[in-house]
């Protein structure tokens, strides 16, 4: 991957990351630098399956959601290199999580990522997610770079 490559298009996202919809979170890349860090973003319409039962009347975006959004911003950080190319970034840590307010319909959260170490198979990034530059969450996360088949898993899922 070229550096200058940014801002990165969904197409070029999902050639990295193995995630599809309803579950690819990072709609664009603006920021990116190999093995360093990564700055992206969602746009958030009434549209998105999950405000429909989170909450009927009063839609918010699922916390857990945002760590998935900030984890796969912090993956493609990872798999873009050539040494981890075609792995997949399994969470196995959260730590330091804060949610300071809420992310509704109409709103674009905008992301970043920095990477804080690779030791073998295993990945730390930080993430932090703002929406019109207030702080929304923050986030310590852990990854284990693995092949699918490496989890028991058959990998013929993946890249349909």
């Amino acid at each position: 991957m070229n550096d200058a490559e940014t801002p990165m298009s969904i197409r070029r996202i999902m050639e990295i990351l193995p995630h599809r919809y309803p579950m690819l979170l990072i709609d664009r890349i603006t920021e990116f630098e190999p093995m360093k860090r990564a700055a992206g973003y969602k746009n958030l319409t009434v549209n998105e399956p999950f405000f429909q039962g989170h909450f009927p009347g009063n839609p918010l975006m699922p916390g857990v959601l945002m760590i998935e959004a900030l984890a796969q911003l912090g993956g493609t950080i990872i798999l873009a290199d050539n040494e981890y190319r075609g792995r997949t970034p399994f969470l196995t840590g959260i730590d330091k999580v804060r949610f300071r307010r809420p992310v509704v319909p109409g709103d674009r959260l905008d992301m970043d990522s920095t990477l804080v170490r690779v030791r073998s198979q295993i990945g730390w990034v930080t993430g932090t997610a703002r929406v019109d530059g207030k702080l929304v969450c923050t986030a310590e996360l852990m990854f284990s770079l693995g092949a699918v088949a490496d989890f028991g898993m058959d990998a013929s899922f993946l890249h349909e």
